[in-house]
């Protein structure tokens, strides 16, 4: 049996600390961490440290990244980064992360 990938899902959400808004859930074939973070800058940051500390192979980012936060975190790191895709957030007034953080 392969070891299973290590994978994290960054989303962006107001006054949240990743190191206290976080969760694993661990299945046979994939490990996957849940952070939250309040912006770009600090998904960055975040990025880092799961790849670097945590052995993290993958990022996720929620819809609420638009193409330049999904940049940034993909500049960031050197393993695969995958984006779900919102024009518009609805956790984020129904705007990107982009006209936000961007």
């Amino acid at each position: 049996m392969s070891k299973a990938l290590k994978a994290a899902f960054i989303f962006v959400a107001p006054n949240t600390d990743p190191a206290r808004d976080r969760n694993w859930v661990r299945t046979e074939a994939v490990e996957l961490l849940a952070v939250a973070v309040k912006d770009y800058a600090q998904a960055e940051t975040v990025a880092r440290d799961l790849v670097e500390k945590e052995g993290v192979a993958a990022i996720e980012l929620c819809g609420g990244f638009g193409v330049a936060g999904t940049a940034r975190v993909a500049a960031a790191v050197n393993v695969p980064v995958g984006a779900v895709r919102f024009d518009v957030h609805p956790g984020l007034g129904n705007v990107s992360g982009d006209t936000l953080f961007g």
